[in-house]
């Protein structure tokens, strides 16, 4: 059994918000696809850090979450600033119920066992959204926090999941909110989506103050699912 990431999907099967027209995403549903049955077994789980649908609400998004459903694996979903659909957990898992998503979980202020790891995180946010005093960072630091100490209590490494990359976009400066949350709970292990074509280069795997920090958008892992862990 093992544990992927991938961010970033876009899907948009019940909306015309195609994403071929970018370099790079020229037939990237059906790639994405042909990788993830190729390397994810039925009992391997999936981490969706944020950006998964273009869709508008839950019910225009549920094609896009239908077709991972029926991909290998259990899907952990993570919100991301595109998610406009993204709702409260209950209402998540009412529609879950309802299209039939059972093989989906949705991140959000918790944390989810998955082989050795626990999974948690939050969106974040990014520094072009400071114009608000900070007060969407200082909340979303504490969804982190929450999401974190629901992860020690399962006793397994807690490993973070984010949509937004947890540094600005010199990729030097940290989000002080953030990042003081990750070394306050010695995290060894941040992924995150959010980043696309040019400026995936500052954001590469790399280790800074004992964090691993690694990159999983899709169209950085040329749609191909990244293996994060795997039992023995």
């Amino acid at each position: 059994m093992a544990v992927f990431a991938i961010g970033d999907t876009h899907l948009s099967f019940a909306c015309d918000k195609p994403m071929d027209v970018f370099p790079g995403w020229q037939d990237y549903v059906s790639r994405l696809e042909s990788n993830w049955r190729r390397l994810v077994q039925p009992d391997d789980t999936v981490v969706i850090p944020g950006d998964i649908s273009w869709g508008m609400d839950i019910e225009q998004a549920a094609a896009d979450l239908r077709f991972l459903h029926e991909l290998p694996g259990r899907k952990i979903l993570l919100k991301g600033n595109h998610d406009y659909w993204w709702v409260t957990m209950k209402k998540l898992e009412e529609a879950k119920e309802k299209f039939g998503l059972l093989s989906l979980t949705f991140l959000f202020n918790n944390a989810v066992e998955a082989e050795r790891i626990a999974v948690c995180g939050t969106r974040g946010w990014g520094a072009e959204e400071k114009a608000d005093g900070g007060k969407v960072i200082r909340r979303e630091a504490g969804r982190l926090r929450l999401s974190i100490q629901k992860a020690l209590q399962t006793g397994l490494e807690p490993v973070v999941f984010l949509h937004y990359p947890p540094f600005y976009d010199d990729g030097e400066s940290v989000c002080d909110e953030i990042y003081s949350v990750l070394l306050e709970y010695e995290i060894r292990r941040c992924f995150f989506g959010h980043m696309h074509g040019e400026r995936t280069g500052r954001y590469q795997k790399f280790t800074r103050d004992g964090i691993t920090f690694s990159l999983v958008s899709a169209d950085f892992l040329s749609f191909c699912p990244k293996l994060i862990e795997k039992s023995e």
